[in-house]
């Protein structure tokens, strides 16, 4: 039997090593307490754009580097490390918001948006859940009627990322009333479209906020239709590279949380003794490493499937684990900073506190679980067992 490895390539290697240059030099995590009150990080992202990272997403005659779903996460990752405001702003960069724009767009609009986003000229944001419902989506409300060569968008999408700074929203909608999943498709639209509305912001305990956005008879070419009835499997597929995204994130602040757990035991001291030094602290870090490691290898199992977009039960099941996992990771380091952990002064309560988001976006861990057991109830081999997953 051969050993199997999964080792980055020195591109990979390299890109990672550029942010995580920019984002030291940039002190984002130093920095990242400046974001608690909603400021946007305009400059963290502006400086991203520079080296490229922006377009990552974005196929090369855009002006993109059309990056794989894997090396998008491996420099999400990295950004969350440092600061998580700055990894949820570049998620709308880089996420399903894009790859929704760069594969069902019609080609005037690929040229006029994409190239904007890479040079952080346009930000994006995805309008999904409504108040009524959010992992629910056969059951939207949010309404385009389709009326020759325009189209009219009313509805309401609550919890919305970037309503202030995105200059175009990609909508989840229902096409022509047409009832039930079949008809789910998706609109773009601008801010400044007539009777586009923020009418609610939500501060998080993450710092950045969230927002209610109402679509009054919001009129819009019929192009700006990117995705008709029947475009619901179009979408949750794109949606599944969110769903690597996401945990990329809570990786990464898991990651963060071990570096600035295993740096205070090693300076502080108890009578006399470093803490480091103490049995109950090794098993402590020797867990929280543990965890961080089984997250990282079922993560990037789950984007290495993408073809465009990840396998929908690999990226269910890393999402899944490395959300918890994040959580218990940064509350084990907020407790071995004892008091001073509860300070927003220490990084780790940033951490703390912009980790708990994840099992919330991009589908809720108790969706995810019921997806990933209804498969296994009609899929699960009785005979191959786990060998017939493929994965060996």
């Amino acid at each position: 039997m051969t050993t199997q490895r999964l080792l980055l390539t020195d591109d990979q290697r390299a890109l990672v090593g550029a942010v995580r240059t920019l984002a030291k030099d940039k002190d984002f995590r130093g920095n990242s307490i400046k974001y608690l009150d909603g400021t946007y990080p305009w400059d963290n992202l502006n400086a991203l754009a520079k080296i490229g990272v922006l377009g990552m997403s974005i196929p090369e005659e855009y002006g993109g580097s059309n990056l794989p779903v894997f090396d998008t996460a491996l420099v999400m990752e990295e950004v969350a490390k440092h600061c998580y405001n700055t990894a949820m702003g570049l998620m709308g960069m880089v996420g399903v918001q894009v790859r929704v724009i760069s594969t069902y767009a019609p080609e005037s609009m690929k040229r006029d948006i994409l190239p904007k986003v890479c040079s952080g000229e346009a930000h994006l944001a995805v309008c999904m859940t409504e108040p009524h419902a959010g992992t629910d989506v056969p059951n939207y409300k949010t309404n385009t009627v389709i009326k020759g060569d325009r189209a009219v968008v009313n509805g309401v999408k609550t919890l919305i990322s970037r309503a202030n700074e995105a200059e175009w929203f990609v909508v989840f909608t229902r096409i022509n009333g047409t009832p039930g999943r079949e008809g789910i498709g998706c609109v773009l639209v601008n801010r400044q479209t007539p009777g586009f509305e923020v009418t609610a912001r939500y501060h998080t305990m993450g710092g950045e906020y969230l927002a209610e956005i109402q679509f009054n008879n919001c009129e819009v070419p019929v192009e700006n239709v990117v995705l008709r009835e029947g475009g619901f499997k179009k979408l949750l597929s794109a949606f599944n590279t969110q769903r690597c995204l996401n945990p990329s994130v809570s990786l990464g602040m898991a990651e963060a949380a071990f570096e600035e757990a295993i740096n205070y035991v090693r300076e502080r001291s108890i009578r006399g003794n470093p803490v480091a030094n103490f049995q109950g602290i090794q098993w402590k870090l020797a867990e929280m490493y543990r965890d961080i490691e089984a997250g990282r290898s079922l993560l990037y199992r789950a984007c290495l499937t993408a073809d465009p977009f990840p396998d929908p039960h690999d990226a269910a099941i890393a999402k899944m684990f490395v959300n918890e996992m994040a959580i218990r990771v940064s509350s084990e380091a907020l407790q071995v900073h004892g008091g001073y952990g509860f300070c927003d002064d220490y990084p780790i309560s940033r951490i703390y506190r912009g980790v708990r988001y994840g099992t919330l976006g991009g589908g809720a861990t108790e969706a995810l679980k019921d997806l990933v057991g209804k498969k296994l109830v009609s899929d699960f081999d009785p005979v191959d067992g786990f060998l017939s997953t493929g994965t060996f």
